[in-house]
């Protein structure tokens, strides 16, 4: 087979725009204002992925045919590329400590941080704060009680001082209470093993009143007696194949009797996939956990260490990609070198990927549209309904809750893996859930909206993010298409340049992951909602004829904003996109229709989103292969049990720059490199593609090596170099 392209052949070195041969069009509503009976499976141009980069052509190949193919490794704070490399136990003894000066004691002057907190919160709060933190000073722990701020109902203000005191206090804890019917922020002593915290940061409130005992944010059972010595986190490196994070840590959490919430990560990773990322555990001991790898399957644990703090998510830089295109078909050698340079080279739109809405036939922007128009009852049936391609007895548990409307049977139903739809009908295994559906529609008959809040927030709030993201491609397609990538234009949105690219990097990874409202009432939940600090507000301006003439930006800088009450968006005719395309699906962009304010627009902040995205520190090699079964690129567990892949079977590896992998082991990253000498990644390697071999089963891959932010789609770099859907639909064709 051989793929032949409408365009010329182009130098590598050329950026020009490819776009699909239709003019760009508004899309239709997206058919959330009637639930489908069996909707398509969703394609990219159904969510707004419509351009490329690079007029380069493309080739054919088959894209996770194994899950090898896709490994993931986590990047940290620092930079380093997280891998499994011992399985060791760490000493769980130290020497004596010596005795630690109180850091609340010493010469410390915070003259500074008072003045800066009167010009936040004024004169009164100003002078209780030093009044506190001289008690602090002269009084033993324990004796200091609390102070309550100055009564403030405005949420977002809350917010800044909760952020300041965790800037600039780290002694200090915060939590918003009620006095006299009004929100005030209160301030308490943290002496190390009060004031704990949630893995999103955030205080956690416990049924039962309020106390020492129900402000336990983990599983604490079996830890009385931890050792003082020990980090209260164990802190441990996670392999795991065909699942995702979640799935992986509820096995863990289950083999050691201890609930979810004792576990804090930084991100989640594909399930279809092999990645490794760091975990931390609260109080246990890594005996325990390193027993527990000859019964995990698809699983493994190990670099353990205790440390003092546990994870959030949000902290991390990016991921390491290692992925294999496998069944490489291509018209020469050369297109397949000219696309693998031109990823490094060109980047790509930096779409949100299909995983964002859902991977069945009622995507998640289309419940999300439904919620934000406040059609409780229309959200649960999308989520209830049956859906194209499922499994016979999902497909028959959903037709049956929707012939005859019995919960209890479709409880019985139902697979264990479908957490929203038993959340909409009972509480299940679901402690996260505050009130079952269940218990919600017998008391209050036909209250579709407590229904909904009874599923876990992170995954309700997926709903609304998604449809945020729906917006967001649509407006990046047009963005391309009206004015290209060439350069910036008068209106557009950029990250400022007199900031350091460290807090751009910063704000990058926070994406729908590290920001959190402190004054939320189902606080028990992990949220990945978008909210932006001054801070942030202020990186991004609006491009003015001044910065044309002066040349100070380029596209790399162009952000897009995800709506919410606090963005900006372009001055351009590129605002309007997000808001004929909401009008047209019904919702608007700047009130909200119901009093639900986590299911509306302007009861979040938004965020921003860069246009254009380079791959860092792009590799690539062409392997030779015969035998689909055979592993192309090695694991970290292949390399920790000193295996390999069968080189017999790899007839030749050409590599683009194999240096590269000798200096894997201790590799350190820094995204601040993003976009380096034009050549940086030039390979001067001739390649011999078989596509004439004399052996017939003589197949090719593709291997690459790169790193993005967090939040980037490595499926969306895939789709630039292949010039080619990344659809399971179109993979099916291609691998059937």
């Amino acid at each position: 087979m051989r793929w032949s392209w409408p365009l010329n052949p182009r130098p590598a070195s050329s950026v020009l725009l490819f776009l699909r041969p239709k003019p760009y069009q508004i899309p239709k509503p997206c058919r959330c204002s009637q639930a489908p009976s069996m909707a398509k499976s969703l394609d990219e141009a159904d969510v707004g992925i419509l351009c490329y980069v690079s007029s380069l052509p493309g080739f054919r190949g088959v894209l996770k045919q194994r899950y090898s193919d896709f490994i993931v490794n986590e990047v940290d704070l620092d930079g380093k590329i997280i891998h499994l490399t011992s399985f060791d136990l760490p000493p769980e003894f130290s020497e004596e400590k010596a005795p630690e000066k109180n850091p609340h004691s010493s010469d410390k002057d915070y003259s500074g941080e008072i003045e800066a907190f009167r010009s936040l919160s004024g004169e009164v709060d100003a002078e209780s704060l030093r009044d506190f933190l001289e008690k602090i000073v002269d009084s033993e722990a324990s004796d200091v009680a609390s102070i309550i701020l100055s009564p403030d109902s405005d949420k977002s203000h809350r917010a800044e001082v909760h952020n300041f005191f965790k800037r600039n206090f780290k002694f200090l804890v915060t939590d918003t209470v009620e006095e006299a019917d009004t929100k005030c922020v209160r301030v308490r002593f943290c002496s190390g093993d009060g004031g704990a915290k949630n893995k999103r940061g955030k205080k956690r409130k416990e049924p039962g009143g309020s106390g020492p005992k129900n402000e336990r944010p983990f599983d604490s059972r079996g830890s009385d007696n931890w050792p003082e010595h020990l980090g209260k986190f164990l802190r441990f490196h996670l392999f795991k194949e065909n699942k995702d994070t979640q799935e992986a840590l509820g096995v863990i959490g289950k083999m050691l009797g201890v609930q979810q919430r004792s576990f804090g990560f930084a991100g989640t990773k594909d399930k279809r996939s092999i990645s490794t990322q760091r975990v931390t555990i609260f109080k246990q001991h890594a005996k325990r956990l390193a027993a527990l790898n000859s019964r995990l399957i698809g699983i493994k644990v190990g670099d353990f260490c205790y440390v003092k703090e546990g994870l959030v998510l949000g902290q991390l830089m990016g991921n390491r990609f290692t992925i294999t295109l496998r069944g490489v078909v291509a018209e020469s050698q050369d297109i397949v070198k000219a696309a693998a340079d031109g990823l490094s080279r060109n980047g790509f739109i930096n779409y949100y990927g299909l995983q964002r809405f859902g991977s069945g036939s009622v995507p998640t922007h289309m419940i999300g549209a439904a919620l934000l128009k406040g059609e409780w009852k229309h959200a649960v049936d999308l989520i209830l309904n049956p859906r194209e391609g499922e499994r016979a007895f999902v497909r028959d548990a959903r037709e049956s809750y929707k012939e005859n409307g019995d919960i209890d049977m479709a409880l019985r139903q139902f697979p264990r893996h479908l957490v929203a739809e038993k959340a909409v009908v009972s509480p299940l295994s679901l402690s996260l859930s505050q009130k079952a559906v269940l218990q919600c529609l017998k008391k209050c008959p036909g209250n579709y909206l407590q229904a909904l809040k009874a599923i876990p927030r992170t995954l309700r709030m997926m709903y609304v993010h998604s449809y945020q993201s729906y917006l967001w491609n649509h407006a990046a397609s047009e963005r391309v298409q009206r004015h290209g990538i060439a350069q910036v234009v008068l209106g557009d949105l950029v990250y400022c340049k007199d900031d350091t690219s460290k807090k751009l990097a910063d704000i990058d990874n926070a994406n729908s992951e590290d920001f959190f409202d402190f004054d939320n009432d189902d606080i028990q939940i992990e949220m990945p909602e978008t909210t932006l600090s001054n801070e942030q507000f202020h990186l991004v301006k609006v491009v003015d004829s001044e910065d044309l003439l002066a040349g100070r930006f380029n596209f790399d800088d162009v952000v897009l904003p995800l709506p919410g009450s606090k963005v900006l968006y372009p001055e351009n005719d590129i605002a309007d996109v997000f808001h004929e395309i909401a009008k047209k699906d019904g919702i608007s962009l700047t009130e909200s229709v119901h009093g639900a304010k986590e299911f509306s627009i302007t009861g979040m902040t938004g965020d921003y989103r860069r246009v254009f995205q380079r791959p860092v520190d792009l590799v690539w090699e062409l392997l030779t292969y015969t035998d689909d079964n055979i592993p192309l690129a090695e694991t970290d567990l292949d390399v920790l049990s000193k295996t390999k892949p069968d080189t017999a079977m790899m007839n030749g590896i050409i590599s683009g720059n194999s240096s590269y992998l000798a200096k894997k082991e201790n590799a350190e990253i820094s995204l601040d490199e993003n976009y380096a000498a034009e050549d940086r990644n030039k390979l001067s390697t001739e390649i011999d593609l078989p596509c004439n071999s004399d052996t017939p089963s003589a197949k090719t891959a593709l291997k690459l090596e790169f790193t993005l932010p967090s939040s980037c789609y490595a499926t969306m770099a895939m789709r630039e170099l292949l010039k080619a859907s990344t659809s399971v639909a179109h993979q099916k064709t291609i691998n059937p």
